[in-house]
This record gives structure tokens, C-alpha cells and sequence, in this order.
């Protein structure tokens, strides 16, 4: 946009060196050019801006493919005006003399039309293509179609319009299509990773199995030497013992021979003492025995009379004992017989009661037999007396008492 300055009635523009200035005074062409500064009358002027510099126009738009599915285009077209005379006469670039600013909108319109243009050709270049080959190359061919499409297009020369680049961005379908035909590559990959995944796993076994392998191996090969290793230490252990035994045998034949030298000498010399001992012994046992004689003979004649004055005094223990005995004997006896002849009269003074009290033996001997009984019977605690019983003894109570 123009920088204009307000100084006493006149106008100053100081124009951009990407913008093309057109000042027209009274229908006559005055300034024409980029970059131009200069004084006007805002009342006899008519201003144009019409930017030269490069423009880039981003487009979306959506198109149908040759199997009826939408798709949507992302370009950028990148153009610019390269006759900004032929420009100013086909699209109103005019600017306000006071604001700078332009009356209409020229840059939309040339970005409809641009727009419009290239929608054509990509509609026309994906109506044929069917989506897999769209996705596929799309991006290529409708970049090259739009191109040769806005490049042949009479009416942006007839503008003023040159096409500097254009570019597709991404040619992209719908949300759920995307997603469907995602799904097969993205199982492929997994299929992919699963199979990296086992094929990481059985390398892994098989790795282990090699270790597995090497460790037993190793173990037999241990297990090997350990059992060389027995033998060879059973048979260094046998050829020690057979060493020892032969050294043991020397030694031992060396200890009996010296043994039986030492033996002889203890011998010879426990002989001799043996000897003198015996002779030594047989004095002593000489002397010993003639001793014992006479002890023994004054031990004889002294015990001969202790055993005389013991026999004398248990004669006389045995005399008193038995006077003692026949003296209780007769005491006991004594007390015996007075003792039966007391129980004796108890008994017949107790049977002649017995027999006062019945009409005849009968009941005597009931009552014997009942004292015996209860003489003999444990505690009783209580008596039960039958009817016959005592009708029985109420009638001899009554028997004795009528008489």
C-alpha cells in the first residue's frame, strides 16, 4: 500500500519498489513506474498500485476420483504481474488519493480466478484416475497438469499474469477411506514386527539351546576330567598304601627282630632275677612259715580257751533263754484256758437265752444263724422288712405274751 502524506491541499505518494505506480491527471498518463514519489492534486488524479512482486496462493479445494470417492487437493500457485499496464486495464487496481488504499479487490478476484483455473484441471486430470493411482501419483501429475493447465490458459497473458511455480502439496481422501486403506499396510507392518518379533524369538531359542548345548558339553567334559581325576587319585591313593604297606612292612620287620632281640635280653635277665627272686622267696617263705607255726600254735592255744569261756557263757544264755520261754509258754497257756473257758460260758450263757426265747430249737438256731449273719455281713445302711417277716414275729411276740 502507498504512503501518502496531506501537505496543504497537495498529496504526496511515496510508493514501494515492489509496487507499479499509474498516475493519470485529467486522462493523461503522468507517472508510470515502480517506486515513484511525487505530488499530486487528489481532485484531478487517478492513482493505480499494482504490486509486481511474487504472490503465493495456498488452494483447497475437493475433487472425485474415477471410482466416485472424494479427495481433497492442496496446491500453491506461485504467480506474479508481469504487464501491470495490461493489468490495470483488466482488473481495478485504483487506490484511494487520500487513504492509499484500494477502492475494490483486485487481489481476490486474480486468487478466484487462479483458483478457479487450476480447480479445473485437477478435476479434470482426477475424473480419470481411479483413488489408488490418484494417492499413488496424484501429486505429480496433477502438479504437472495444473502447470501445462494455468501455462495455456489465454486468459491470465490477456491479464497480465505469469505463473512462476506451482506445487501440490498433498492429495488426501476422506477421513474413514484413509483409515480403510491404512489398514492393510499397518497390518503388514505388524505382520512384519510379528515376525521380526519371532524371528528375534526363535533366534533367542535358538541361542539358548547353543548355550544350553555348550553348558552340558561343558559338564560332560568336567564330569570327564572329575572321573579322571577319581581314577587317577584311587590309583595314586593304591600306590601309596602299597608304598606305605611295604614301608610298614619294614618297619614292622625291623621292630620284631629288634623286639624279639630285646625280648630275649628281658628274658635272659627276668631269668636271672627270676633266680635270685625264687631263692630270695623260698628264705623268706622259710623264715615266713617257721613264724607262722608258732603263731599259729599260740593263736591255737589262745583261741582254744576263748572258745571255752564262749561255750561256757552260751551255755548259760541258752539255759536262762529256755527257762524264759518255758515260763511264757505256761503264761500263755494259762491265759488261754482262761480265756476259752470264758468265751465257752458266754457262748452257752448266750444259747440258753436263745433257747428261753423259743417254743423249740427251731428258732434257736434262726437266731444262731442270724447273729452269725450279721456277725458277718458288711454296713447296711437301711433294712427292708417284708410283711411275712414281721407278721411272723408279731405273732410269737403275741404267742409270749398270752401265756
Amino acid at each position: 500500500m502507498a504512503d501518502i502524506t496531506r501537505r496543504l491541499g497537495m498529496r504526496h505518494l511515496r510508493g514501494a519498489p515492489t509496487a507499479h505506480i499509474r498516475h493519470h491527471r485529467s486522462g493523461r498518463l503522468v507517472h508510470d513506474g515502480p517506486g515513484l514519489s511525487f505530488w499530486f492534486r487528489p481532485l484531478t488524479a487517478t492513482l493505480s498500485e499494482i504490486p509486481v512482486d511474487d504472490r503465493e496462493l495456498a488452494m483447497t479445494f475437493h475433487a472425485r476420483t474415477s471410482d466416485f470417492q472424494d479427495v481433497a487437493v492442496q496446491a500453491t500457485v506461485t504467480f506474479r504481474i508481469a504487464d501491470p499496464a495490461l493489468a490495470a486495464t483488466r482488473l481495478d487496481f485504483s487506490v484511494d488519493p487520500d487513504t492509499g488504499v484500494w477502492r475494490g479487490t483486485p487481489l481476490e478476484q486474480l486468487g478466484t480466478l487462479l483458483t478457479e483455473t487450476a480447480q479445473q484441471h485437477a478435476l479434470d486430470v482426477l475424473a480419470r484416475t481411479p483413488l489408488a493411482a490418484a494417492l499413488a501419483d496424484g501429486v505429480s501429475t496433477v502438479r504437472e497438469r495444473l502447470a501445462a493447465g494455468l501455462a495455456a490458459e489465454p486468459r491470465l497473458p490477456a491479464t497480465g499474469i505469469e505463473i512462476v511455480a506451482v506445487r501440490v502439496m498433498a492429495l488426501r481422501p476422506e477421513p474413514e477411506v484413509e483409515r480403510a486403506l491404512r489398514t492393510p499396510a499397518r497390518e503388514q507392518i505388524q505382520q512384519e514386527a510379528d515376525r521380526a518379533t519371532y524371528e528375534r524369538r526363535a533366534v533367542a531359542v535358538e541361542r539358548e539351546r547353543a548355550i544350553a548345548e555348550n553348558e552340558l558339553a561343558s559338564k560332560i567334559e568336567l564330569a570327564r576330567r572329575e572321573e579322571q581325576l577319581v581314577e587317577q587319585r584311587g590309583t595314586n591313593a593304591r600306590r601309596e598304601a602299597e608304598e606305605n604297606a611295604a614301608a610298614d612292612a619294614v618297619r614292622a620287620r625291623a621292630e620284631a627282630a629288634r623286639t624279639v632281640q630285646l625280648a630275649e635280653a628281658e628274658a635272659e635277665r627276668s631269668l636271672r632275677l627270676a633266680d635270685a627272686e625264687a631263692a630270695r622267696s623260698v628264705k623268706l617263705a622259710e623264715a615266713e612259715a617257721e613264724k607262722s607255726v608258732r603263731l599259729a600254735e599260740a593263736e591255737a592255744a589262745r583261741s582254744g580257751k576263748l572258745a571255752e569261756a564262749e561255750a561256757q557263757r552260751s551255755l548259760r544264755l541258752a539255759d536262762a533263754e529256755a527257762e524264759r520261754a518255758v515260763r511264757l509258754a505256761r503264761a500263755e497257756a494259762a491265759a488261754a484256758r482262761e480265756t476259752g473257758e470264758a468265751r465257752a460260758q458266754a457262748q452257752a450263757a448266750w444259747l440258753r437265752a436263745h433257747a428261753d426265747a423259743g417254743v423249740d430249737g427251731t428258732a434257736t438256731l434262726q437266731a444262731l444263724t442270724a447273729a452269725r449273719l450279721a456277725e458277718n455281713l458288711p454296713h447296711i445302711e437301711s433294712v427292708t422288712v417284708s410283711p411275712d417277716v414281721l407278721t411272723g414275729l408279731l405273732a410269737r411276740l403275741g404267742a409270749q405274751e398270752r401265756p
